[in-house]
């Protein structure tokens, strides 16, 4: 088993992978999501497989510190599709 991740710069890096990887696989349901103002009950599966992911790879003490993941799914789910439109803004 690998050692697990123990720095911010490489967790920021996992969160954002995995967060785009969430991304390019669930297009439609992102702007689905958006649109319908329920991205997170959309993707909830895909979200909570990818914390889970991120959660096993990094050190426990530093995943406690920190919410690299959760703004890596804002950054990069988000905040990409502000093209969209929807009623949340």
């Amino acid at each position: 088993m690998a050692q697990p991740i123990d720095t911010p710069e490489r967790a920021i890096r996992l969160a954002r992978t995995i967060a785009s990887d969430i991304s390019l696989y669930n297009e439609d349901k992102i702007v689905k999501g958006i649109t319908d103002d329920n991205l997170f009950d959309e993707l909830q599966e895909q979200i909570e497989e990818g914390r889970e992911l991120y959660r096993g790879r990094v050190d426990a003490e530093l995943y406690g510190k920190t919410n690299y993941f959760e703004r890596a799914v804002v950054d990069i789910i988000l905040r990409s599709k502000g093209h969209v439109k929807s009623n949340i803004w």
